[in-house]
């Protein structure tokens, strides 16, 4: 396939990709296929159909009904020679037609094209036409823009038909021994005519002049040879009116290729291209270049030589020395740039995916390094996808480049270990170094005056608080990079916009924020966000950003679908927007606030509860309850030390408080209710014996003595002495010997002196309280009984027991 055919049929194809790709049927390819005739299975749905390199003769009317979609078809490389005329009547959307390389031959009757109105893109390139004479059916194709034909005789008057035809690129295939009429271009309404010699003859000299005096762009495609006749044709035009001249897929020895440049250099070409050119015949000594010129730019591109031993240097003089103001060696295998020889006036340099290294512009005298001082006037620099690496050295190498502003050094291996002083020329203020292996230090050798840094794609982990200030920046570019938190901005006062994408940032710290005072937009999409509560207050400046509440709010680019979460796994790929971290769960004060209150509450309406039904009452009956029964278990008491005990217990009162004694104590102890046996002095008092020595006797045949306290308990003398001779039959039976009850309250400070000993029993021992409300009387028998349960197995028998 011939490199316009190629170009064209890409050109169309990636217009297609555009349009269509969303059915897997919609791009078809049966190239290659040993047809013979159009496909019967083509998918309705079909918008892209390759039938190339194969067999077919003729196109019928039908052959494309089911295709109603078809924009793109190319039926190139076939035996094609007749089409009838209805054969697209069924494909009214197509854009894209290739009929190249067939054995179509009459330019005049190709009836077809009436129903393809709609074509973008024609070639009809490589047919068996004689003539180029294009028939009326052309005017027809208002839209098209790309139009490829050859022919062995092209006369004047053969594009009349496309005069109203605005086309963007007219391309002309010259076949060999090819016939032409000066001014048969003349009708031609094109951009760019592009002529592809398809034989090693001599470009036609009328060709040529037509085109460089009708066309603003003229590209020269597959020469090979009859660059001498070129230059001289360049040499004796007065008037050109081409700014722009390609050459394209040429082969050309050095001589010939410098020639054909310095006599362009000459001319009112404003822009000289060449792409993918071979080169021999390179030269051993520097190649004059002419010092002056109109032209504003050269390029090339996919450059190679076909020389072995030659002087690199010499090639290198010659480009670096042109007299325009951009030069561009683009995908070529160079290693070195010289320094040119005087100022140079070039004001845009571009080197991208070439081979140089960190000694580009310099010379070695001797043991020096002596730096470029001629290229003052370069405000642009583009050293993209090179071998450079070391920064410091490269910050050197452009110290001169006094007027340098843009500085692309993307895709090299870069590094700064922060040792040196990088010493950049003053007015650099856009810095691109995307693609290195820098790392933190890198903010320690800037130009002062950047404005705009791209650092995407390395290794910076963390900006260092230590480096100085970058005044002027307002845009920092750090996708792709370690970052594992947001940046302040103490460095960057007027920074507005902070791209920090696919990074390691889990919880960004938003009130880092805090120090960009001219923020505006933040990206930090793509982040493997953590979350947990940490990460509430960035969920809030993404929710902030989106609602644009007002001008000065961050805007957060490309929030909420490219935001979502890695961890915890329940919520792993959700989008932060969905998350739901409560509040509560989040802040300190709010949690403890949430969980005291209640207790809080809980505890009072406790406590409430408690004094209202004397729950504390009742649990102070239970436990002297369950001290009583387990001292009862645990006390070993023998059997000779209960001779001569014949009660269960001594009741000392005063007489003030004989009727509860006798209607309450009493009938709730004795008898049925009660199985105790109780000694009391109305009862039990022998006559004759004096009250001391029935006191005695009482307490001595009693295992306990208890004593029922009131206000006039305290102040009875006879319930002293009950109470002193209870205290030391006490030393023998011990503590539990003595059983107080509280029979009402009885404050410390109403208790006489004299009774130190029932106030040390009162502030060392439990005492029963007696209830006022009868529905706790119950227990409080109960736990008195169980104080005063004892064994007594010798004790007589008493007859009032009925």
């Amino acid at each position: 396939m011939r490199p316009v055919t190629a170009a064209l049929w890409v050109a169309a194809m990636l217009m297609g990709f555009k349009l269509s790709g969303s059915s897997p049927d919609s791009i078809v390819d049966r190239s290659s296929k040993n047809l013979s005739f159009v496909p019967r299975d083509l998918p309705q749905t079909a918008e892209s159909v390759d039938l190339s390199c194969n067999h077919i003769q003729t196109l019928h009317q039908g052959d494309f009904k089911n295709t109603s979609l078809l924009r793109f078809l190319n039926i190139s490389w076939n035996s094609l020679d007749d089409i009838d005329a209805g054969t697209f009547l069924d494909t009214p959307l197509l854009e894209d037609l290739d009929l190249s390389h067939n054995r179509l031959r009459n330019l005049s009757a190709q009836r077809y094209l009436l129903h393809t109105e709609n074509l973008l893109v024609l070639n009809l390139a490589c047919n068996r036409f004689l003539t180029m004479t294009l028939g009326r059916e052309f005017s027809s194709l208002v839209k098209l823009e790309r139009l490829a034909l050859g022919a062995q005789n092209i006369s004047a008057g053969d594009f009349k038909n496309i005069a109203e035809v605005k086309l963007r690129t007219l391309t002309l295939s010259l076949e060999n021994e090819v016939s032409y009429t000066a001014g048969s271009l003349k009708d031609v309404h094109a951009q760019r005519l592009q002529i592809a010699s398809t034989s090693d003859q001599i470009m036609d000299h009328y060709v040529v002049d037509d085109a460089l005096s009708l066309f603003d762009e003229v590209e020269l495609m597959d020469l090979t040879g009859g660059y001498n006749a070129l230059s001289e044709q360049l040499t004796k035009r007065v008037e050109i009116l081409t700014s722009h001249l390609y050459l394209t897929n040429i082969s050309i020895n050095w001589k010939d290729l410098t020639h054909y440049v310095n006599v362009v250099l000459l001319t009112s070409i404003t822009h000289l291209k060449a792409s993918d050119v071979a080169i021999y015949n390179l030269p051993y000594i520097d190649t004059k270049v002419t010092k002056t010129s109109e032209m504003k730019s050269f390029e090339a591109r996919r450059a190679v030589v076909k020389s072995f031993l030659f002087s690199q240097e010499a090639v290198y003089n010659f480009f670096i020395n042109m007299p325009v103001k951009s030069v561009a060696i683009i995908e070529t295998s160079i290693i070195h740039m010289t320094c040119p020889k005087s100022q140079s006036p070039i004001v845009l340099l571009d080197f991208s995916y070439c081979a140089l290294s960190d000694s580009i512009f310099s010379r070695v005298e001797g043991q020096q390094t002596v730096e470029c001082e001629n290229l003052k006037n370069v405000r642009k620099l583009t050293l993209v996808g090179n071998n450079l690496k070391k920064l410091l050295m490269l910050s050197k190498r452009v110290q001169h480049m006094k007027s340098l502003q843009h500085l692309d050094l993307s895709l090299n291996s870069l590094v700064y270990d922060g040792v040196g002083e990088c010493v950049w020329p003053p007015n650099i203020t856009n810095m691109t170094l995307s693609s290195n292996g820098l790392t933190d230090s890198i903010f320690k050798c800037l130009p002062k005056g950047t404005e705009t840094l791209d650092l995407q794609n390395n290794q910076v982990s963390v900006i260092p608080s230590s480096i100085f200030k970058l005044e002027n920046l307002s845009s920092l570019n750090l996708n792709a990079n370690r970052l594992r938190d947001l940046p302040v901005c103490n460095g960057f006062p007027i920074l507005t916009e902070l791209l920090l994408k696919s990074n390691s940032l889990h919880a960004p710290s938003v009130n880092k924020l805090e120090s960009c005072h001219k923020l505006k937009t933040l990206d930090v999409s793509y982040n493997p966000f953590t979350c947990t509560c940490a990460l509430s207050s960035f969920i809030s400046l993404g929710i902030k950003s989106e609602k644009k509440k007002s001008h000065a709010e961050i805007k957060l680019l490309s929030w909420p679908l490219d935001y979502y979460c890695t961890y915890p796994e329940d919520v792993r790929d959700t989008t932060l927007k969905d998350i739901s971290i409560p509040e509560v769960s989040c802040n300190v004060f709010l949690l403890a606030a949430v969980i005291l209150c209640p207790a809080v509450v809980m505890i009072i309406a406790v406590v409430t509860l408690c004094h209202r039904l004397d729950v504390p009452w009742y649990m102070s009956m239970i436990w002297q309850w369950t001290r009583a029964k387990h001292r009862a278990r645990m006390r070993h008491v023998r059997p000779e030390d209960l001779v001569g005990v014949e009660f269960h217990a001594f009741v000392s009162y005063s007489q003030h408080d004989a009727d509860w004694v006798k209607n309450d104590l009493l009938p709730n102890l004795e008898g049925y209710a009660g199985g105790l046996r109780i000694c009391h002095h109305e009862k039990n008092f022998v006559a004759g014996k004096t009250i001391i020595e029935n006191i005695i006797d009482c307490v001595e045949k009693s295992r306990r003595s208890v004593f029922v306290l009131s206000a006039h308990f305290v102040k009875s003398e006879w319930c002293h002495y009950e109470l002193y001779f209870a205290s030391h039959q006490r030393l023998a039976w011990g503590s539990d010997s003595v059983v107080l009850v509280l029979l009402e309250p009885l404050p410390q400070y109403l208790i006489p002196s004299k009774y130190y000993q029932l106030k040390s029993m009162m502030g060392r021992h439990t005492y029963l309280e007696w209830p006022q409300d009868r529905a706790k009387h119950r227990l409080f028998w109960a736990n008195l009984r169980a104080a005063l349960q004892a064994d007594l197995p010798n004790a007589p028998v008493i007859e009032l027991e009925e």
